[in-house]
């Protein structure tokens, strides 16, 4: 039976996606307290808004059980430049019934030089080549350039919840796409 008990580390050009390790909280926990990137992912509700942050203790008891999940794959992404973590990508939710899961993935600083869109490929590439057929996301209207990530690797618009997100004094819509393992360009 399909699982994500198996946590690989995946290697391209520009980023490495490594699973997380305990190690990796205090660094995690810094990028995500990046207003950006709780704008951009829904964690914050108000422009300049500051993301409400887990404990560290509470941060190393999820990754901890991430570590050894069969239903998600955590990776922390690193700079090859650098060695630097910038980020998260998780597979998650998998239903092995289906042979689906979910996908979500951020990057704090560290922008405009194709590491998202290779982080994207690396984790589609993993999802498919262990027998997924297919891989979903949510992507708020906002995030234009991670929808534009999304498309570019083969992501296909499936729907809208409209006014989905509470986002100053209005609504945003949150896009769901996806991608299928007989659309998947590698």
């Amino acid at each position: 039976m399909l699982d994500f008990s198996t946590k690989p580390t995946l290697s391209g050009l520009i980023v490495t996606l490594r699973p997380v390790e305990v190690g990796d909280v205090p660094t995690l926990r810094a990028l995500m307290a990046d207003p950006e990137v709780g704008r951009l992912t829904g964690s914050v509700h108000t422009s300049g808004g500051q993301p409400e942050l887990w404990t560290p203790e509470e941060l190393t008891t999820i990754y901890r059980d991430w570590m050894t999940a069969s239903d998600r794959i955590a990776w922390v992404i690193l700079d090859n430049d650098n060695g630097a973590i910038v980020g998260e990508a998780v597979l998650n939710r998998l239903d092995q019934d289906n042979l689906c899961c979910g996908f979500r993935l951020w990057i704090s600083g560290a922008t405009n030089r194709g590491l998202g869109t290779e982080a994207v490929r690396l984790s589609m590439g993993h999802a498919f080549a262990v027998g997924l057929h297919r891989v979903e996301l949510d992507v708020y209207d906002f995030n234009t350039r991670a929808r534009h990530i999304y498309e570019k690797v083969g992501f296909v618009l499936e729907g809208t919840r409209r006014e989905a997100l509470r986002f100053d004094d209005g609504w945003v819509d949150c896009h769901v796409m996806g991608l299928l393992a007989t659309q998947w360009q590698g």
